[in-house]
């Protein structure tokens, strides 16, 4: 097997039953409920027109500025897979534009992560196909390899292995790992189902501030 150089497969992935009932939640909720120990750091940034990403993740590794792997992705990612690509996060080559864009949807692909660049970007903002990404050039990519597919990669310390839950909102993204979904989705589901409790009390009128004084001499605040 060359190292650096490999194609493996998804031995397994989260079931559509679990990205359909995830797709309802906030990832800014299902961030909070994993301790705020997780993000995809906030350069993977939404160029779409906006909406939800979810689906499991099938991973790339590449060398930055190259995307002969990602292409390689394309013709082996099963439709609702989101194609994560690990380019290092340089910015120099864009790693994806509006062609491949465009043939990820057309294939019923879930979206693109891309920790690096793409061009294209009007395109891709008018656009509600999802795809994450780092940043923006016109200069295109080389395609020369090497790199890596369905391996577990990195992104600013968010740990992504083949078949994980990646879902994406307007607040950015999150990898949930697919031994921890349905724990994640119970603790998930009671935060969103009491925030939208304190949000109707909030627009009533009826929100008890009381416990931000009270945390105040807890903690010691003077003048509180």
């Amino acid at each position: 097997m060359a190292i650096g150089f490999k194609i493996l497969k998804c031995e397994r992935r989260v079931s559509a039953e679990t990205v359909a009932k995830f797709r309802t939640l906030p990832v800014a909720n299902i961030s909070d409920c994993m301790f705020r120990m997780t993000a995809g750091g906030p350069r993977l940034l939404p160029m779409h027109a906006g909406g939800v990403m979810c689906g499991p993740a099938f991973t790339v590794k590449c060398r930055p500025g190259d995307n002969l792997m990602v292409h390689a992705a394309l013709n082996r990612a099963e439709p609702g897979d989101i194609i994560v690509v690990d380019a290092g996060g340089d910015l120099t080559n864009a790693i994806i534009g509006e062609l491949m864009s465009s043939y990820a949807e057309h294939a019923g692909f879930g979206g693109f992560v891309i920790n690096g660049a793409i061009r294209d970007s009007g395109a891709l903002r008018a656009s509600e196909f999802p795809v994450y990404a780092a940043g923006i050039t016109h200069r295109g990519p080389y395609k020369d390899g090497p790199g890596e597919i369905n391996v577990p990669i990195a992104l600013d310390g968010m740990v992504i292995n083949p078949g994980d839950l990646i879902i994406g909102d307007d607040d950015g993204l999150m990898c949930v790992p697919y031994e921890q979904t349905e724990e994640v989705y119970r603790a998930t589901k009671a935060k969103f189902e009491s925030e939208e409790v304190t949000l109707a009390e909030t627009r009533a009128g009826k929100v008890d501030r009381k416990w931000v004084e009270d945390l105040l001499k807890k903690l010691g605040c003077e003048g509180a």
